[in-house]
């Protein structure tokens, strides 16, 4: 089992009145994160939310029927959440009326849960979300020298927990399980989408232009359905923690991109998964946007972990200059560039630099890994 570096900032919560919420998609092991928890936990109780007897129960706000669901235990874990109708106004209702009992929820999709939490829980939750295995975790267990021994074989297939251990073979039949429309079946649950190939063909369009600026215009063009079922589309994806997005830094260069953004998956496997690309690195022509899509995830991953309040960007000329990624932290700038093979020093943009005053620019290459997750 891989050591989750959420834990502990849960665990800091665990004496707070506070509901606490942990996101994440499907397979990223919310599940197993409650386990763990709740195993250095008395009197604690996790209840499967898929089953009807629990659903049944929390629906009817009866508080003495709850109560009975409850039984002694005084730290209850609501396993997928969010398939308990009403979840927000009942969570409230435990908040409220039951205070005896601190609640811990998980849920596989932000989009359901955050639009009925968000209101009735206003001051009485707080959020985390939870990933794939981010290299602190895989470098706790193996030890770092694991995860540069095993970086081309992460470029390829990912982190999910249920899939890294495995052999190659297990681990292309897991993540074509997974990318198909299990990982989403959310939303074509619960927003009733008409066509669920649509959201495979769109997926599969970010996958091969990962990288690349994408134009919502050539998407609609390409799939033959209108800009805002795209831009529909692409939030709920964004809200089931499948890709996120990345907007263009500007300011008032006046040849800078200022609207424009670029998307990202938050695991490498499903990436390849949807294109059906599973080749090794040396025999392949992206290596440039795997190493990108994997160095940005990770930098997401850290960053969140952390707990550290920041924005992230691209940037970007209409003649060229480009920063892979600039995050902005407290007024101060860092930016970023992922280089797979440094052919040459790379220096920062000097528009740039003279511009912004960036306090750090980091180039990173298999052998400067080490400097990706030091937040």
């Amino acid at each position: 089992m891989y050591p989750r570096l959420l834990l502990r900032s849960i665990e800091s919560w665990l004496d707070k009145r506070e509901i606490l919420i942990i996101y994440g998609a499907r397979q990223v092991g919310k599940t197993t994160l409650l386990k763990t928890l709740f195993e250095k936990q008395d009197q604690s109780l996790i209840l499967n939310c898929e089953l009807p007897v629990v659903a049944n129960i929390l629906e009817s706000k009866d508080i003495p029927t709850i109560k009975g669901l409850f039984g002694s235990s005084k730290i209850i874990g609501l396993d997928e959440a969010q398939k308990i109708v009403n979840i927000g106004s009942i969570l409230k209702i435990i908040f409220d009326e039951m205070p005896e009992y601190k609640i811990i929820a998980t849920g596989s999709s932000s989009f359901d849960l955050a639009d009925k939490i968000t209101e009735p829980l206003t001051g009485r939750n707080i959020k985390f979300r939870l990933f794939p295995l981010s290299l602190k975790e895989t470098g706790q267990k193996n030890k770092w020298i694991w995860n540069l021994t095993n970086l081309n074989k992460m470029l390829i297939y990912g982190a999910y927990p249920g899939v890294i251990d495995l052999n190659a073979e297990y681990q292309r039949a897991k993540l074509s399980e997974l990318s198909s429309d299990y990982l989403y079946k959310d939303i074509l649950i619960h927003e009733q989408v008409k066509n669920p190939s649509v959201i495979r063909k769109l997926l599969t369009a970010l996958a091969l232009q990962v990288g690349s600026q994408v134009s919502l215009n050539e998407l609609s063009n390409l799939l033959r359905v209108s800009r805002s079922i795209i831009e529909k589309y692409l939030d709920l994806l964004e809200k089931s923690f499948v890709i996120f997005t990345l907007p263009s830094f500007s300011s008032n260069l006046r040849n800078e991109i200022k609207k424009s953004c670029k998307y990202y998956f938050y695991d490498n496997g499903i990436m390849n998964a949807l294109t059906g690309n599973f080749n090794l690195m040396e025999n392949r022509n992206d290596t440039g946007s795997l190493w990108e899509n994997f160095c940005i995830s990770e930098r997401v991953k850290a960053n969140n972990y952390a707990n550290t309040h920041g924005v992230m960007y691209f940037w970007r000329t209409y003649d060229g200059a480009e920063i892979d990624l600039i995050e902005v932290k407290d007024g101060k700038i860092d930016a970023f560039e992922f280089k797979w093979k440094l052919k040459s020093d790379i220096k920062i943009p000097e528009s740039f630099k003279n511009k912004y005053k960036p306090q750090k620019f980091s180039v990173i290459t298999p052998e400067t890994l080490d400097h990706l997750v030091n937040v």
